[in-house]
């Protein structure tokens, strides 16, 4: 059965692309959920309208992600910490205190979005990596000073 997806489907498709499918697997699952449609001539037609607003959310994402990516390279954060001897850390900086200092400059991240592969256990300066969507990165420059 030929179908046009209403939405993405993982390992299936994107929205608007139309797909053959098994005719249980479109009747049972994905036309009940509202992942996709029959692809008949008036639903064709639909289809362009589909990619057509995909298209254009897609563009103004991808215009949001690249002013935050624009804000957050200009942004610089400053984690203090306690330290004891020999400038070792208690604790460490992780991605939930990183999101927060980011907030408090006046941009909201989810921890998620930033990629740091161990928490930060040591004082200095450090460019940490943020996705901020549509394929989008950003490098945010986080100190590390002691109290």
């Amino acid at each position: 059965m030929k179908i046009i997806l209403k939405k993405d489907v993982e390992n299936l498709g994107k929205t608007g692309d139309v797909v053959s499918v098994k005719d249980g697997y479109a009747r049972n699952y994905l036309i009940p959920k509202a992942y996709a449609i029959k692809a008949t001539r008036s639903n064709m037609k639909i289809v362009d309208e589909l990619q057509a607003n995909v298209a254009r959310k897609a563009n103004k994402a991808e215009t949001a992600a690249k002013n935050i990516a624009k804000k957050l390279q200009d942004i610089s954060v400053t984690a203090t910490v306690k330290v004891g001897e020999d400038d070792k850390l208690f604790g460490a900086v992780t991605t939930q205190i990183i999101a927060e200092l980011v907030a408090e400059k006046g941009i909201e991240l989810d921890k998620h979005n930033i990629i740091l592969d161990e928490p930060i256990k040591e004082l200095g300066v450090f460019d940490v990596s943020v996705k901020v969507g549509a394929g989008i990165k950003a490098e945010v420059k986080v100190w590390v000073v002691k109290e």
